[in-house]
């Protein structure tokens, strides 16, 4: 297995590969940022759900995406901010708004990972994870 140097990323592209393919459900090496990311996502309405499966080093993150009744996927498309070799920190002001409130930022905030929205609302800033619409 090859050794992921981005593990954020790799999620985000494991569920975006799998919506265009149009794949039931994808699987990810566990971690709690991911899990994290994806009760986001969840909340959001790009996931119909997503699970912890297995044990110790074969822990896995089980993810369903969402379609619509003509078998369209949720998730029109993604964007990774914030990288390993250049991270990307907003203030409160300055988290954006994914198409006008129809996408959603995601932030890791010194009160954990939660939708720009949120982060908004109470008032703080911090990395911006990625922009999901």
């Amino acid at each position: 297995m090859a050794v992921v140097s981005d593990p954020i990323s790799d999620f985000l592209i494991r569920f975006k590969n799998a919506t265009r393919a149009q794949k039931e459900d994808f699987s990810t090496p566990f971690s709690k940022v991911k899990m994290e990311i994806a009760r986001i996502l969840k909340e959001e309405g790009f996931l119909w759900s997503y699970e912890k499966q297995g044990e110790g080093a074969q822990t896995e993150l089980v993810c369903k995406p969402r379609y619509s009744d003509r078998n369209e996927p949720a998730l029109k498309d993604l964007k990774r901010v914030s990288r390993p070799g250049l991270r990307q920190y907003v203030g409160r002001d300055e988290i954006p708004k994914v198409l006008g409130g129809m996408g959603v930022a995601i932030v890791s905030t010194s009160k954990g990972i939660m939708a720009g929205h949120t982060a908004r609302k109470q008032n703080i800033g911090g990395e911006l994870l990625a922009l999901v619409w």
